[in-house]
């Protein structure tokens, strides 16, 4: 069983990055969500780690810096530009990661791991069965592309969580906001009863199943390790395709479920149910059906109605019941699809419309922990809907 990883406040990564420290409001909003600080930098260290097998870590480097590079992060992608010249990586492999283009990397194998991260990266709906199946073609074993997906995954979280720190912190050298209301709010007058099945652009609020495309954990034949991280993660983890196809690599799955269920679930800051609108806003735009199907139905059971749901299915960018909605939505939607666009107005339209310095982080949390689940979803396996 690998050695349980310790959090250490004063080395956290996303911290030394954008120089947050203690006494900024950014600072200290964050580490009042310090299971979500300590997961997130424990799913770096997991992902890190010297001594996981099946990529090196200089491929899992590369695809960092990558990553980084086309998203875009100028500050992630020069924090792995200099662990790839610590770890020893050739200058022609660092300059192909540098260039964006795959098909110039010294060998099939690390052209084919790039390739799936720009998929994913760039367009994650596009990360299909036939994507995902060149990695084994590669020579990439099932346990490597858990650990690859889940590396591509969190580098979207981490890119998204930064940018939306650095925005808040910018906002921190502002002057304050005179408290202008916001515009009138133009009324969306789409609506639907509650418990009625909503279906739009291929996206539906029914109960949907998921399967995965390789092969899976057996429960019977797991280790103890296995076993527990399933325990801890989620009460159906052990009948779910995805628990079961994510715990061949058990230490990334256990820190990946402490920052969802810290993100989603603790209590106080924004409501749970905005957290959902935000998840299920994030899941319309990337795609993913079945994520989308799961957090409408969790909205409408902690908000008791679904006429936003309808919006969002329709039309993302305007839906909303209030200025708040749409607030949460259009921020949603930009931190999704223009992480590196986010910046100080991005922060104040969400304090225009009530939101405070804790529950702007938790809506950035869940935006952010959406950029992983969807990709994780979309690029592993696929929704199975009821039988007509």
């Amino acid at each position: 069983m690998a050695e349980p990883i310790v959090y250490n406040v004063t080395d956290d990564l996303v911290d030394r990055l954008i120089a947050l420290a203690p006494g900024s409001k950014t600072y200290e909003a964050r580490h009042q969500r310090e299971k979500v600080a300590a997961a997130t930098q424990g799913s770096y260290d997991a992902l890190f780690d010297p001594a996981l097998p099946g990529l090196s870590l200089a491929e899992r480097l590369l695809v960092a810096l990558y990553a980084a590079r086309i998203t875009p992060s100028p500050v992630l992608a020069a924090h792995y530009r200099a662990r790839l010249t610590d770890a020893g990586a050739t200058p022609a492999d660092i300059a192909v990661a540098e260039s964006g283009k795959p098909a110039d990397a010294s060998s099939p194998r690390l052209a084919a791991i790039l390739e799936y991260t720009r998929k994913l990266i760039e367009k994650p709906v596009e990360g299909d069965e036939a994507a995902l199946k060149t990695l084994p073609a590669a020579g990439v074993s099932t346990p490597a592309v858990v650990t690859l997906s889940q590396l591509i995954a969190f580098l979207s979280y981490q890119v998204r969580l930064v940018a939306g720190l650095e925005a808040m912190k910018a906002l921190e050298t502002q002057p304050a906001a005179a408290g202008t209301p916001p515009a009138p709010f133009p009324a969306n007058t789409a609506s639907t009863a509650p418990g009625a099945v909503i279906k739009a652009h291929g996206f539906t609020n029914e109960s949907l199943e998921w399967k995965a495309w390789l092969d899976v954990v057996n429960v019977d034949t797991a280790t103890p390790e296995q076993v527990a991280v399933l325990e801890e993660s989620h009460p159906k983890a052990k009948v779910s395709d995805y628990y079961l196809f994510l715990v061949h690599q058990p230490e990334i799955l256990r820190q990946r479920s402490t920052a969802f269920n810290a993100i989603m679930y603790a209590p106080g800051g924004l409501s749970r149910a905005e957290r959902e609108l935000g998840a299920t806003v994030v899941s319309r735009v990337n795609g993913c059906v079945y994520c989308a199907s799961v957090h409408a139905q969790r909205f409408e059971q902690l908000a008791k109605r679904n006429d936003v749901i309808a919006q969002v299915f329709e039309d993302p960018a305007t839906a909303g019941t209030t200025a708040r909605e749409l607030a949460i939505g259009k921020f949603s939607i930009q931190i999704t699809e223009a992480p590196a666009a986010v910046n100080a107005d991005s922060i104040q339209a969400l304090k225009d419309v009530g939101l405070n310095e804790g529950e702007v982080l938790d809506l950035l949390h869940s935006d952010a922990i959406f950029a992983w689940a969807n990709r994780l979803m979309l690029n592993l396996g696929e929704p199975v809907f009821p039988a007509a």
